[in-house]
């Protein structure tokens, strides 16, 4: 396999501290593969034909995803801010989802196999009323065929969620809920423009926990402006101290022209994290969960108790198809990738004329297993010799030895057999950190050994 070794974007540089130094910063805030786009004029037709379709089996994992594009505030790090909060706009919005629901689970792709996991995502879900949730809920439970098992996830902001939503979110089906806690810290919070202090978010989370209704889950970002190593050991102890069922880590991705990004150039915030914190931070937390015990889901997933299973997360990271609802959701239905349009109007619009709402779409490549398989086994932390080989074809593994071999040299993962032969290619903690690049890379470098393959057939068939 013919791979420039020598490049230290691919590789990674030869460093006694791979954790902070093997790249220069994160690649991507996600991993993902090349795509062929559809001609606007042929949406419509083409998604036409997908819906028409059953699923390819009756056991193949499929999920929903469920867009609220709303927001009270916009935080200063958040690229997916749509449209404030408004009860004006909730209500037309609500009705037009709860009619999309309606049509999409009445085509043939969506009655031919039940779905595994619900997640709803923003946004700030829980900025809608207790009813319009449960409504929502509801309808999806009524009209979609679900696993008796199916994980249905609300996602959102303690601020303003109090018992009477959390209770109407458990009456419409909700069996597990998400919290963008990001920090506990009220300094940290307030400059990212979260809402409420930590007292007050500490206390709502404790009383949702002892509910003992649905597991309660956070999410903590590291590398905040204000975000010290010592407020970052705080912000863990408060997860332990919080009650809740599981969290994540993720770390800040920096994007120019958001909020955070002016504020800092103005000087009224100071410079968030760089790589080399991050990765400690990073570490701490990885230390700090296996302490004390956390069960640990993927690289940055942990869960106190057998209650959290992250199965949409991890299922969202596969092959498995997502069928979008809402302004603003993504997914993929039958081979056809595709974003709905962000815009209110003509959501609404889209949605009264019968109408799929879809402003970008392309078509996933025939490989597109390979790419789903390297994300979810970096996810997980390690690839396995035998999964790659049955999506990528035998001897995949083996071909890809010398990559492998420059990342084990460069302390980014280490090689393994056991004793039945199989190889499994594992991160070591600095792997974990730097995954999503390894993953992209990894990716990269499969597609243009499929691309070359092609080229080298074409041209002997012109031969």
């Amino acid at each position: 396999m013919n791979v420039d070794l020598h490049n230290p974007e691919l590789v990674g540089l030869r460093t006694p501290d791979p954790l902070r130094f093997a790249f220069q910063r994160k690649k991507s805030a996600h991993a993902g593969g090349m795509m062929r786009s559809v001609n606007s004029e042929d949406i419509q037709t083409t998604l036409e034909k997908a819906h028409a379709i059953p699923a390819s089996s009756a056991h193949a994992p499929r999920c929903l995803y469920i867009h609220i594009p709303f927001c009270r505030v916009r935080c200063t790090y958040c690229n997916f801010f749509q449209y404030a909060s408004s009860k004006s706009l909730f209500e037309g919005y609500v009705e037009a989802l709860r009619a999309e629901i309606r049509w999409k689970a009445s085509q043939v792709w969506s009655q031919s196999a039940p779905f595994q996991a619900v997640y709803i995502g923003g946004g700030t879900p829980t900025d809608l009323s207790g009813e319009q949730i449960r409504m929502i809920v509801s309808d999806i439970r009524s009209q979609f065929p679900l696993t008796p098992d199916c994980e249905i996830t609300l996602e959102g902001r303690i601020n303003r969620f109090g018992l009477d939503k959390f209770e109407a979110a458990l009456e419409g089906g909700v069996n597990r809920f998400s919290f963008g806690v990001q920090s506990f810290n009220t300094q940290v919070r307030r400059s990212a423009k979260r809402l409420d202090d930590r007292e007050v978010v500490l206390d709502k989370i404790q009383q949702l926990a002892k509910y003992n209704a649905a597991p309660i889950v956070l999410d903590l970002l590291y590398g905040l402006p204000h975000q010290t190593l010592d407020i970052w050991q705080q912000d863990l102890n408060d997860y332990l101290e919080s009650g809740a069922h599981g969290v994540d880590l993720y770390q800040l991705i920096e994007m120019q022209g958001l909020p955070m990004a002016k504020l800092v150039e103005q000087g009224k915030l100071p410079y968030p994290a760089d790589t080399q914190m991050k990765a400690s931070m990073f570490e701490m937390g990885v230390n700090f969960m296996a302490k004390h015990h956390q069960k640990r889901l993927s690289v940055n997933h942990w869960s106190s108790d057998n209650r959290e299973r992250s199965i949409y997360n991890s299922l969202a990271k596969t092959t498995a198809e997502i069928m979008p609802l809402g302004a603003g959701a993504g997914g993929n239905v039958n081979g056809c990738q595709m974003m709905q349009t962000r815009d209110m109007d003509t959501y609404i619009s889209a949605i009264n004329d019968f109408r799929y709402p879809v402003t970008m779409m392309t078509l996933a490549p025939a490989n597109r297993g390979v790419s789903a398989e390297v994300k979810s086994g970096f996810d997980d932390g390690v690839l396995a010799q035998h999964k790659l080989d049955s999506v990528a074809g035998q001897g995949s593994f083996e071909a890809l030895s010398p990559l492998f071999e420059a990342w084990q040299e460069n302390g980014l993962v280490y090689l393994e057999k056991n004793e039945n032969g199989r190889s499994y290619l594992t991160l070591t903690l600095a792997g974990q950190f730097w995954a999503v690049t390894l993953a992209q890379n990894l990716i990269e470098v499969l597609q243009n050994q499929t691309a070359q393959k092609v080229q080298r057939k074409a041209a002997n068939v012109a031969a």
